[in-house]
């Protein structure tokens, strides 16, 4: 196996998830307080491996990116996100497993991110 073989892992959950959020990886930048790139996330969706560091620092940021645009009365029916929901090379995770908040996709469709959350944020 080559290098390249070891490190690209072909199109990972992450991408179905923010694709049923109708999330872009600017929408996910844009929510990042830890200064992630378009680059990044491109890379993280596409399958390049990430150190485990780097997968935290996408969870993070994809829960910010979706948590944002939620009300209240929906944040109490979201699940957050792992690494192991978001990379099928993270420890735990389970190819079967559904996502939880599938339920949820479409009710943050068009919104921005919540004026208070991004003042929690700092951003």
């Amino acid at each position: 196996m080559s290098n390249t073989e070891e490190r690209d892992l072909g199109i990972q959950p992450l991408d179905a998830i923010l694709s049923g959020w109708q999330l872009d990886n600017h929408d996910v930048v844009e929510a990042s307080p830890q200064q992630l790139t378009h680059k990044q996330i491109v890379r993280a969706r596409n399958g390049r491996r990430l150190t485990l560091k780097m997968m935290m620092k996408v969870a993070r940021t994809v829960n910010f990116a979706v948590w944002g645009r939620l009300t209240d009365e929906e944040r109490e029916g979201y699940t957050e996100y792992f690494p192991k929901n978001l990379f099928s090379y993270s420890k735990g995770w389970d190819g079967s497993e559904l996502d939880p908040n599938a339920v949820l996709y479409g009710s943050i469709e068009g919104r921005e991110l919540r004026a208070d959350f991004r003042i929690e944020l700092g951003i």
